[in-house]
């Protein structure tokens, strides 16, 4: 439990997650929650099948894309370690991202006006807390500048949903 709480507390950018050393048990956790919490996320977007596969393309592509970023720097050690920091921070933004749903459901149940910009608002925020997460991890592990920690975050961030979210629309 104080691991987790330690890695809740990195999602509130006031952990350093180069200090976190996960368990193999806790990074597989990490990733049946992944797997849970987006199906979730999807299955109320899309149907069971299709949010099912889009989340499995979005592990392989983040996998492929933390294993591909600590290649080439060649620090491939770092894996488990980094994988676990991001998917941990996008579990919990996930988790709000379920309740959010549950907002935008009540809100339309209750025939509220601004239900959809309730919903693109939160959806913006949570968007650019993941950003700011994934950028303040890489940023922790390689000592990278804001700058070049945000693109990066950016491109992580468009291999993993953008790239699924495309093969899901052919």
């Amino acid at each position: 439990m104080p691991l987790l709480t330690s890695y809740l507390k990195l999602c509130l950018f006031k952990s350093d997650p180069t200090d976190l050393m996960p368990s193999r048990s806790f990074s597989y956790n990490t990733v049946i929650f992944y797997f849970i919490s987006g199906i979730i996320v999807e299955g109320l977007i899309a149907d069971f099948a299709d949010g099912s596969l889009e989340v499995s393309l979005r592990a392989v592509m983040a996998f492929s894309a933390v294993a591909t970023f600590l290649f080439f720097h060649k620090n491939i050690l770092l894996f488990q370690r980094v994988f676990t920091a991001i998917f941990v921070c996008e579990n919990f933004i996930m988790v709000l991202a379920i309740l959010c749903e549950v907002l935008d459901f009540w809100l339309i149940t209750l025939h509220y006006e601004y239900h959809e910009l309730v919903g693109i608002s939160l959806a913006v925020f949570l968007v650019s807390w993941y950003l700011a997460i994934v950028a303040y991890i890489l940023r922790r592990f390689f000592a990278y500048n804001v700058g070049k920690s945000l693109t990066l975050a950016f491109s992580y961030f468009i291999l993993t949903y953008g790239i699924p979210m495309l093969f899901m629309d052919i």
